[in-house]
């Protein structure tokens, strides 16, 4: 466990078909950051260095779980898109590693008209993966920066798991997970993002939610401002790291305003 006023770690979850590498230039903004902590983006089940595994929740969870264990045992999560679903998965199931999670990108319900583009998109790409690592390349240079779409590449593309990804996601209940975690969960959405329609739902299930919509931005396009999402995990780390030494009453407790402060 983190002792009481440490630096806590972060464990960084990416999105499907990419790798841990996409997280590469915000654990360089975070690195240079005030506080310097300990970081790790893992390759889940079916991608990157784990390229030809199946990918399942439970698999993707128990990635998410070791890498916490790496670092000591308790962490942040920060995931993004089918890594944000992975947090909220992990966080339910092992609350005691989890001290709090930063999700983006993954305010929508895998149900209904969601649930059925994701499956066919997702199985399409995964029969024809050649031709979906094109159009994702093609895609992430149109949205991204240059620095943010060659983090999303440099892992190599597993476009074949994205089917696995599509069943796994839409048989979970994101809603029903949030309200078994107890500890803070911050959800932050492009307002362009097309799959922030629940995000509502997703803040009231939630014990200990917030909730910030960032004008301009899209699905995947926060990624191409990594000082901003540095700058909200450690805005969500000190948070965290304060209630702890206030429930210490440890010295150096300080109320910290961030993105989020009311």
């Amino acid at each position: 466990m983190t002792s009481i006023g440490s630096v806590l770690p972060v464990v960084f979850l990416h999105g499907v078909r990419v790798s841990g590498t996409m997280w590469h230039p915000v654990m360089r903004a975070l690195d240079a950051g005030p506080a310097r902590r300990r970081a790790v983006a893992p390759d889940l089940p079916g991608h990157g260095r784990r390229r030809g595994e199946r990918f399942t929740m439970d698999g993707a969870v128990g990635a998410a779980a070791a890498a916490i264990d790496e670092l000591g045992g308790r962490a942040l999560l920060v995931g993004l898109s089918t890594g944000g679903y992975v947090s909220i998965a992990t966080a339910a199931r092992h609350p005691e590693k989890v001290a709090g999670v930063l999700a983006l990108g993954c305010t929508a319900r895998p149900r209904g008209v969601y649930a059925s583009l994701l499956l066919r998109q997702f199985h399409l790409a995964a029969r024809h993966p050649e031709t979906a690592e094109r159009l994702s390349v093609r895609g992430f240079r149109r949205v991204l920066s240059a620095p943010a779409a060659a983090a999303m590449s440099a892992g190599g593309l597993s476009c074949e798991a994205m089917g696995d990804v599509a069943d796994a996601v839409t048989a979970t209940d994101p809603v029903a997970l949030l309200a078994d975690y107890p500890g803070p969960v911050w959800l932050v959405n492009g307002s362009r993002d097309p799959f922030r329609g629940d995000e509502r739902a997703f803040l009231a299930a939630c014990r200990d939610g917030r909730l910030a919509v960032w004008p301009g931005f899209g699905h995947l396009s926060t990624l191409s401002d990594p000082q901003a999402v540095a700058r909200t995990v450690q805005d969500l780390a000190a948070v965290v790291e304060h209630r702890e030494c206030a429930a210490g009453q440890g010295p150096g407790a300080r109320q910290h305003r961030g993105l989020f402060a009311a």
